[in-house]
């Protein structure tokens, strides 16, 4: 069952309630709302917990400061004054992106409508064309279900005409991203709309910029995503044969992530998008041919320092071991060593035992290999330091062939007969 929920105007009445009948203060009456109906178990992240100006002299009731500076916007908007929409626009922008109860009580009260209108209303004008898209994609972060067929349409073309423009480029894909997470059916429009050559090209085209890149491989590895609770089946695997085998998706990201190999965050989404692509005995074939796997071995080797590509990099190299002859080539690249390694690292634990897990599951020849290395006392050390991944842990030490690990297995089983 999912949790309580209430709209903003009731928790704005309960807090005027404890100001007006129990004489709180404006901060006190507001912790005090928000404990009494927290404890009713109603969820209050996308309500807006602040005071809402006192009414007028006439008894009307005034708005939240965001709903105040979409009348603004909207104003503006109406009156086609460029100069006060690109002000109102920035300061939309700032306020959307300080929580998500300001951009859904937005949401709640049209800011959509007039977002998308404000967005037509600059067309022509570069400057003001960006900070509107910069506008959308504050709202749409965490309501994807805002944006209509309107929109995507206006978001397909602005892509296909600014391909050329980093920045406005950037501006689309990041409302493309917002409006596909958690959303199947956005994700099934925009590629029935052709955004997959869109975001292979994007990174083609501006493989210099660290923001598009990584950007648009984040937008790809979304249109891969089954997060929409709403939908039983979606598309990713579909939209996953779709990027590798009609846009060369593989060799777009091995070549853009030979270019950034010191910058961590785009090297890490990059690895995380291909782990994502590969759903086919082929594809992971594929991705050791291009050369792929080479390159994610000397990257575990040089960036072992750096914990979060580490652990994005072991899951590319683990998805990629679902290819029997891969797993092979992994080991005989050294892979084993620097696996073993990464058990000391805190982030990467839970993916290194899962890759070792999958590198052994069908060829127990590499189990000793991998023993002779420590990894049985790195395992258990690592079980000892972070329970977040003990079962995994355990699970790897079992594959390896433990005997420990069957003794603690029967122990564990005598213990819970027992109780």
């Amino acid at each position: 069952m999912g949790s309580k929920q209430i709209t903003q105007e009731t928790f704005d009445d309960a807090v005027q309630e404890n100001i007006t009948e129990f004489e709180m203060d404006p901060e006190e009456a507001v912790r005090e709302a928000v404990q009494q109906f927290e404890s009713q178990g109603v969820d209050l992240s996308n309500i807006v917990k602040a005071l809402r100006p006192p009414a007028s002299e006439n008894g009307q009731r005034q708005k939240h400061e965001i709903l105040l500076t979409l009348d603004a916007l909207g104003k503006a908007v109406a009156d086609s004054d460029l100069a006060e929409v690109a002000e109102q626009l920035v300061v939309f922008t700032a306020q959307c992106k300080e929580q998500l109860a300001f951009r859904c009580l937005a949401g709640q009260n049209g800011a959509y409508p007039v977002v998308f209108s404000a967005c037509q209303v600059a067309s022509g004008d570069r400057n003001l064309m960006l900070k509107a898209f910069y506008t959308l994609s504050a709202l749409l972060d965490g309501q994807p279900d805002l944006l209509d067929t309107a929109g995507q349409d206006l978001l397909l073309q602005t892509l296909q005409e600014y391909g050329e423009d980093a920045d406005m480029t950037l501006a689309g894909i990041r409302c493309v991203r917002h409006a596909c997470l958690k959303h199947e059916q956005n994700r099934q429009d925009f590629v029935k709309g052709g955004i997959l050559p869109l975001l292979t090209g994007a990174i083609v085209q501006h493989r210099h910029s660290a923001d598009v890149v990584r950007t648009a491989a984040s937008a790809l590895r979304i249109m891969t995503f089954d997060d929409d609770i709403r939908v039983p089946f979606g598309h990713a695997h579909d939209h996953a044969k779709m990027i590798v085998l009609e846009n060369d998706g593989l060799r777009v990201l091995i070549e853009a992530a030979k270019a950034f190999t010191d910058n961590s965050s785009v090297l890490s989404e990059l690895c995380a998008t291909l782990s994502r692509l590969s759903v086919r005995n082929e594809f992971c074939q594929e991705i050791v041919d291009l050369g792929g796997l080479n390159f994610m071995m000397s990257l575990l080797a040089d960036c072992i320092d750096h914990p979060d590509v580490v652990k994005q990099v072991l899951s590319a190299i683990r998805a990629v071991a679902g290819n029997d002859d891969v797993k092979d080539a992994i080991v005989n690249a050294g892979a084993t060593d620097l696996i073993v390694l990464a058990i000391m690292l805190p982030s990467p634990q839970k993916q290194a035992c899962m890759l070792i897990r999958n590198l052994v599951s069908r060829s127990r020849d590499f189990s000793q290999p991998i023993l002779e290395m420590g990894a049985e006392n790195l395992i258990t050390e690592a079980r000892a330091a972070h329970r977040d991944c003990d079962d995994v842990a355990k699970a790897a030490l079992r594959d390896l062939g433990c005997k420990v690990e069957l003794r603690e297995l029967w122990t564990g089983q005598k213990g819970g007969l027992a109780q």
